[in-house]
């Protein structure tokens, strides 16, 4: 293939992809940046009032400052899984993917143009929820290049999963199966809401085939210096498996699967 009238990169064309991902979730910030900011809070309210007063110190910090790492790090990867796979579903059902696929954007543009959207989306959730938990809890920053660098890879990991069940998927109800028995209890049964350290061997050993895990214990850490594994360790393997997902997503865009069927 020879080198594009516009060079090897259409800049233009990737900037107006994740423009048009970004501007996908700000035009309705209500649903996707306050109604987290919302969830979240609810959550830490629940927790707090059903258990927080008769809940002892959590590896050496309060619960309510333990529970609220996860609860952030769990809002912004569903987040970006929901950005990435609603938008490509709708467009698939909507029948106007063709817009998104005729121009001249490589698989790789395509790839780094949705992930755009997720990643802004999850990070923006992740800041709106920490200034929140910030103003209530005095939760602060331990250690915030560690804080941020997971957080982006929670967004890009859950976002790069959001476009395979996008493409996979050809209607609502089968994406609601993938959300319902894949996302969710990766989230859930994480550490979001606990310490992996107090389960059963051969729970604790599931949980840390879990990439998920890794994800929280690191915002964790990056939060209030508190950690159930190295959070180089997880670096590594969190990285790692999102590198092969977006693989993933690049083979199924450059071959065309359910896409241009």
């Amino acid at each position: 293939m020879g080198v594009r009238r516009f060079g090897r990169v259409n800049w233009l064309g990737l900037y107006t992809l994740a423009l048009r991902e970004v501007v996908r979730f700000t035009s309705v910030w209500t649903q996707t940046l306050l109604a987290p900011l919302m969830m979240a809070g609810l959550f830490l309210a629940i927790f707090t009032l059903a258990i927080g007063a008769s809940r002892g110190d959590v590896m050496g910090v309060p619960f309510i400052h333990f529970l609220a790492p996860g609860i952030l790090t769990m809002t912004v990867i569903q987040n970006a899984f929901t950005n990435t796979s609603s938008s490509l579903l709708v467009s698939k059902i909507q029948g106007n993917i063709v817009d998104t696929l005729m121009p001249p954007l490589s698989p790789l543009e395509l790839v780094l143009g949705y992930m755009a959207g997720a990643l802004a989306r999850g990070v923006s959730v992740a800041v709106i929820i920490w200034l929140g938990m910030a103003v209530s809890v005095g939760l602060g920053l331990a250690h915030p290049v560690y804080a941020l660098v997971f957080v982006m890879l929670g967004a890009l990991l859950l976002g790069g999963l959001g476009l395979i069940a996008g493409i996979v998927s050809q209607k609502f109800d089968q994406m609601a199966a993938i959300t319902n028995f894949i996302i969710t209890p990766l989230a859930f049964l994480s550490g979001t809401f606990y310490s992996v350290e107090g389960l059963p061997a051969w729970f604790r050993t599931l949980t840390h085939l879990n990439p998920v895990f890794y994800l929280i214990d690191g915002v964790r850490y990056g939060i209030i210096d508190r950690s159930d594994t190295s959070p180089v360790f997880g670096l590594l393997v969190v990285g790692s498996v999102t590198f092969v997902v977006l693989l993933i997503c690049w083979v199924l865009f450059k071959r065309g699967t359910k896409l241009k069927s």
